[in-house]
C-alpha cells in the first residue's frame, strides 16, 4: 500500500514537472513569435516609409507657392495650400493625357490580342520549330530600346514616316509582342488537355477552339497583360522622346518634362503636381484591377 502510494506520488510529481515545462516552453514560444512579428512589422512600416518618402516631398511641394520652395524646407509643410500649381499643371498636361490615352489603349488591346493568339498557337499547336518560334520572340524582351532608336530613325526618316502617336502604338505593340506572348503562353499550358482534345471531338478546328472555348476563359490573362502594356506604354519616355513629336504633339511624358524644364526659373510647385497627375491613371488602373492582376499572375502556374 504504502509503496502504491510513494508511486503515485512520484507519477504525480512527474506530470506536474512536464506541464510546468510544457508551459514554460509555450511561453517561450510565444514570445519568440511575438518578437518575430514585431520585426516583420518594423521591417514593413520601415520600408513603406522609404518607399512613400518621394511621394511626401511631391505632394507638400506641389501645395507650396514658390517663395516656400527651397532644399532647406524640402520637408516642411505648407503654411498655406496653393491650388494653383495643380491648375496649371491640369491646364498644360490634359491635352497631352488624351493623346497618351489614344496610344496607351489601341496599343495595349492590340498587343493582348496578338500575345493571346501566338500563346494559343505555341502551347497546343505542336508544329516543328515551335520552340526556336518561341525563342526568337523572347530574344525581343531582351533587346534594349538605346539599340534600336538609331536604326528605327533611320528607317524612318528613309521611309518618310512622319513622329506621332500613330508610331509610338506600332512600336509598343511590337514590344509588347514578347512579353504578353510568355503571359498567354504559360496561361494556357496551365488549361486541361481534356477541354482542348473535348473541342476537336465535336469538330472545332484550331480557330473554333480558340475563339469559343480558350478565349472566354482567358480573361484573367487579357487583365494582367493589359495592366502591364497600359502601365509601361503610360510612363515610356525613351520612344516618346524620338518618335513622338513635339511636345504638343507627343504623349503626357513629353508634356511633363516640358513642364518641368520649359522655362528660365522652374516651377518646381506645378512640375511636382504635374508629376502626380500624369501617375493618376496608372495609379487608378491598379487600384481598380490590382487584385485581378495578382489572380491572373498566379493563374498559370499550375497546370490542372
Amino acid at each position: 500500500m504504502t509503496t502504491h502510494t510513494a508511486a503515485n506520488s512520484t507519477a504525480s510529481s512527474t506530470a506536474k514537472k512536464s506541464a510546468t515545462k510544457r508551459r514554460g516552453s509555450g511561453a517561450a514560444q510565444h514570445r519568440s513569435t511575438g518578437i518575430g512579428t514585431a520585426i516583420r512589422y518594423a521591417l514593413l512600416i520601415f520600408s513603406l516609409a522609404i518607399v512613400l518618402m518621394p511621394v511626401y516631398v511631391l505632394l507638400v511641394t506641389s501645395f507650396k507657392d514658390p517663395s516656400q520652395v527651397s532644399p532647406s524646407r524640402t520637408w516642411y509643410l505648407p503654411t498655406s495650400l496653393d491650388f494653383s500649381n495643380w491648375v496649371n499643371a491640369f491646364h498644360d498636361l490634359a491635352p497631352a493625357m488624351g493623346r497618351s490615352l489614344m496610344m496607351v489603349i489601341p496599343a495595349s488591346i492590340i498587343s493582348a490580342i496578338l500575345g493571346s493568339m501566338n500563346g494559343f498557337v505555341l502551347s497546343r499547336w505542336r508544329f516543328p520549330g515551335a520552340n526556336v518560334v518561341f525563342t526568337f520572340i523572347l530574344f525581343g524582351m531582351f533587346i534594349p530600346y538605346q539599340a534600336v532608336m538609331i536604326p528605327m530613325t533611320k528607317m524612318m526618316v528613309t521611309l518618310g514616316i512622319d513622329k506621332g502617336i500613330g508610331v509610338l502604338i506600332f512600336l509598343h505593340v511590337v514590344y509588347g509582342i514578347p512579353i504578353t506572348t510568355l503571359i498567354f503562353r504559360n496561361y494556357y499550358e496551365s488549361i486541361p488537355t481534356s477541354l482542348i482534345e473535348a473541342a476537336r471531338v465535336d469538330g472545332a478546328g484550331m480557330l473554333r477552339t480558340y475563339f469559343s472555348v480558350v478565349l472566354p476563359i482567358s480573361i484573367p490573362s487579357f487583365v494582367v497583360v493589359l495592366i502591364w502594356q497600359f502601365t509601361s506604354a503610360w510612363n515610356d519616355f525613351l520612344f516618346a522622346l524620338f518618335f513622338g513629336g513635339s511636345s504638343q504633339q507627343g504623349p503626357v511624358t513629353l508634356a511633363l518634362n516640358e513642364l518641368a524644364h520649359g522655362s528660365i526659373m522652374q516651377d518646381y510647385g506645378a512640375s511636382m503636381a504635374g508629376a502626380l497627375i500624369a501617375s493618376l491613371p496608372t495609379l487608378l488602373v491598379y487600384i481598380a484591377l490590382g487584385k485581378y492582376f495578382i489572380g491572373g499572375l498566379m493563374s498559370g502556374s499550375v497546370k490542372g
